[in-house]
């Protein structure tokens, strides 16, 4: 299971009198990532690199910011895959003190920079829902809502027509069982609007 951020986390280096400024936050998305960077270098504009990596939707993404390749943003982002983040960001802001620390020695200060601010993280779980839509019975519908309940899911809307339509809301790891179940009470009479809906998500789990 993926997890966030509760808050933002922060760390401070000085290696060889570089001066590494750590900082992992939650994000949404690439785009709201890279404004948080475009910020960062309004904030430090006297600093050598600005180097960060994401993980966010179960994609990747990371930026050397000129330092050797290889060197900052992949280290980054191998430690937030190794602690399971989602929509989170890393970033490092370093200020060079005029000693080269070689690629080993720029490898561990950004890897040291995401995981010494990492210790001091409270973590949240992530969870995906997926939206169903179906039309039921009338019959069904009082079930419905209490069934709802047993798999984490809920009720985003309801209308009444010659059946009742429901769209729901329920956990990626419930939804081929609650998929199944509505099935199996609605006995060859239940209709789902999407076709997709009605299979187990190859995601989910």
């Amino acid at each position: 299971m993926p997890f966030a951020l509760q808050a933002p986390v922060h760390s401070e280096l000085i290696i060889k009198k570089s001066r590494f400024i750590g900082c992992v936050e939650s994000v949404p998305d690439r785009a709201a990532a890279l404004a948080r960077v475009a910020a960062l270098r309004a904030e430090h504009p006297g600093a050598t690199h600005v180097c960060w990596a994401l993980m966010a939707g179960g994609h990747s993404a990371a930026n050397d910011d000129g330092e050797p390749g290889g060197t900052a943003g992949r280290p980054m982002l191998e430690v937030l895959r190794h602690q399971d983040l989602d929509g989170v960001l890393a970033t490092v802001v370093r200020y060079y003190g005029g000693t080269p620390l070689g690629a080993g020695g720029l490898v561990r200060a950004y890897t040291d920079s995401v995981a010494q601010a990492l210790l001091k993280a409270e973590k949240i779980a992530v969870i995906r829902y997926r939206t169903l839509r179906c039309v039921l019975p009338y019959a069904l519908e009082g079930w419905l809502r209490r069934e709802l309940d047993a798999h984490g899911a809920r009720l985003l809307d309801v209308a009444h027509g010659e059946g009742v339509s429901a769209t729901l809301q329920v956990p990626e790891a419930h939804a081929a069982a609650l998929v199944q179940r509505i099935n199996d009470a609605g006995q060859g009479k239940v209709a789902w609007l999407d076709a997709a809906d009605a299979e187990p998500d190859p995601a989910a789990g």
